[in-house]
């Protein structure tokens, strides 16, 4: 009898189209990107195409970091110049907000006016609740009227809670990955370092102390950086080196 294979799957966590979007990007930026497409394949219909931008708010700053369109990025920079709008309202407040028709509907009527001219008639726009100062929201539009309906908003805040656990997953990955390629470097840079001072010491018959001391003095003489002097000691010994 052939054993079933068990697969562990976390019952609270995102679902797996999601979390292979976290593990599989190769940093966060890129997860953006594929999140908005997938947004706009989950929550597009036959008779609803939609089309989405994601916000980062920072303190001071606000910006489209992914979007499925240049459409969508459009939308979003038009309300960043206004400094307000349906998407950064919800990004900012933590609450959905619908904007059933941009021609009737008269809450921030310029930027209203300014998606009418770029045919866009519906908007809904998700805070995703993310960890840390930024705030964050999913920007989606429609060009025909009430295109969203009670079901579609249910299903964007279900996939914006989905999609705020994939993004805490993909910015720990991302610092895991920044911490490695950070200390691949250390190790590196201290390993030329070493190689530098060996060869100081085998040209000048002294010990390592003094041979780091040599290479210190060359850096701060320089205003260089230590490993750069380092790697020039090692490359004048060299093939290439001059006299070798």
């Amino acid at each position: 009898m052939n054993a079933e294979r068990a697969v562990n799957i976390d019952p609270t966590g995102p679902p797996p189209a999601l979390r292979d979007l976290a593990l599989n990007s190769t940093d966060v930026k890129d997860f953006l990107y594929d999140l908005a497409n997938l947004a706009v394949h989950r929550l597009s219909t036959p008779g609803r195409e939609v089309f989405c931008g994601i916000t980062l708010l920072r303190p001071r700053t606000a910006a489209t970091v992914a979007s499925s369109s240049r459409h969508a990025r459009n939308l979003d920079e038009i309300q960043y110049a206004f400094r307000d709008g349906p998407c950064l309202t919800a990004a900012r407040t933590s609450t959905t907000v619908l904007v059933e028709d941009t021609q009737y509907d008269t809450r921030w009527p310029e930027y209203q006016e300014a998606a009418r001219a770029q045919k866009v008639r519906s908007i809904l726009a998700v805070p995703v609740p993310i960890d840390g100062e930024a705030q964050c929201g999913l920007n989606l539009y429609s060009v025909g009227p009430s295109a969203f309906d009670l079901d579609a908003v249910r299903t964007a805040e279900v996939f914006a809670r989905e999609a705020s656990r994939s993004l805490r997953l993909a910015v720990r990955i991302a610092r895991l990955t920044d911490a490695g390629e950070n200390l691949r470097a250390a190790m590196e840079s201290r390993t030329t370092i070493d190689l530098a001072a060996g060869i100081i010491m085998a040209q000048n018959g002294c010990g390592q102390e003094s041979a780091m001391t040599i290479l210190k003095a060359a850096s701060s003489a320089r205003n260089t950086k230590l490993r750069d002097i380092a790697a020039s000691v090692v490359a004048s010994t060299g093939p290439g080196a001059r006299g070798a």
